[in-house]
């Protein structure tokens, strides 16, 4: 009977609507491509926010707060792209635990491209740090995402 889900969804919802056309204008000139057809976002009470290329849709924590929550959607959103755009070439190259790796590390590009929509740090995984690290290096080098991609594989090879 709580209001709460219906209030939190509502906060979310509008939050979201302020700022994705911003966030998809970025994207779409970040990964040099537009994403095209819908994607679903459902909340979750879990602690993990699991996203499914094929629907695609991504699942965001009914116990963030609201900043994180927009920062799970466009963390999820660029995984989303990642897929739709770059995974099936990367992983001939490199094979699917490193195309995972990259997929994730790449989202340290939120922080240097998308903290100012949503004010907080996208942190990534300790396992990653290494990755991130070099990402950023490159990304402030070079902001060119088809030549960071080639850079991040022969890294990882």
């Amino acid at each position: 009977e709580s209001k709460i889900l219906e209030i939190f969804l509502e906060s979310v919802d509008k939050a979201w609507k302020e700022i994705q056309e911003k966030f998809f204008r970025r994207m779409n000139k970040l990964m040099k491509n537009e994403f095209k057809g819908e994607i679903k976002a459902y909340p979750t009470t879990l602690s993990v926010c699991p996203y499914d290329p094929d629907e695609p849709s991504f699942m965001f924590s009914f116990f963030a707060a609201l900043p994180n929550s927009l920062k799970t959607c466009g963390h999820e959103i660029m995984h989303l792209y990642f897929h739709r755009f770059y995974w099936k070439n990367i992983e001939k190259e490199i094979g699917k635990e490193k195309t995972g790796d990259l997929k994730e590390a790449l989202t340290v590009l939120l922080n240097l491209e998308f903290k100012d929509l949503w004010f907080v740090e996208d942190e990534g995984y300790e396992e990653h740090k290494e990755l991130r690290e070099f990402i950023t290096q490159e990304w402030k080098n070079n902001k060119d995402f088809e030549k960071l991609l080639e850079k991040c594989v022969e890294y990882l090879k």
